[in-house]
């Protein structure tokens, strides 16, 4: 079920990734929900999207907790 949860996650993060206020607010629920393996993972995600879109670089504040 938990990887259910984060391909769910990769999924709505890309297509969100057109609003940084969106994304943020959603990479913020992403934290909260997923494993923390998942979240080494989702990481890697986000800094791809990053490279495609770099004005969602100031999310990238979240990951750093």
């Amino acid at each position: 079920m938990s990887r259910a949860m984060f391909e769910y996650t990769k999924t709505v993060l890309d297509k969100v990734s057109f609003d940084t206020t969106l994304f943020c607010r959603e990479v913020q629920k992403a934290l909260q929900r997923l494993l923390p393996y998942e979240i080494e993972e989702l990481k890697v995600f986000i800094e791809s999207l990053v490279q495609q879109n770099p004005d969602l670089n100031q999310c990238l504040i979240y990951l750093k907790e």
